[in-house]
């Protein structure tokens, strides 16, 4: 294998791996939104359940009260893996672009050599 060949498959790898990671972090960021709006669901049901709306009164639901706290904490969550999924994209894109200019050279080397073989 040509040293030219192994670093244009390396940025393939590269290219295909930060396109999972990208891939990986929209999957999880929609998992989470799904898991906090059904905590938000849950919570409205056990405040109809119970009555008692207000957070801050005595015999607000303790459950509720766990469910709200989880539920902040995934949209903690979701509001970090949004700023990753941003630098994921960005990663991404310049991995892309650096593959785009290895491989048209690379169809140039293979016309030029193939011209070549057709000529000779």
């Amino acid at each position: 294998m040509k040293p030219r060949d192994s670093a244009l498959k390396a940025k393939r790898f590269e290219a295909a791996e930060k396109a999972r990671k990208v891939a990986s972090l929209e999957s999880m960021i929609r998992d989470f939104e799904m898991m906090a709006s059904d905590l938000s669901r849950q919570i409205a049901a056990e405040e109809e359940r119970t009555g008692i709306k207000d957070p801050a009164h005595f015999a607000y639901s303790t459950f509720a009260k766990a469910a709200a706290q989880r539920r902040g904490n995934l949209l903690t969550s979701v509001a970090d893996l949004k700023v990753k999924l941003d630098a994921a994209r960005r990663e991404h894109e310049e991995a892309a672009s650096e593959l785009k200019k290895l491989e048209p050279s690379e169809d140039r080397l293979h016309r030029k050599s193939d011209s070549r073989a057709v000529a000779g």
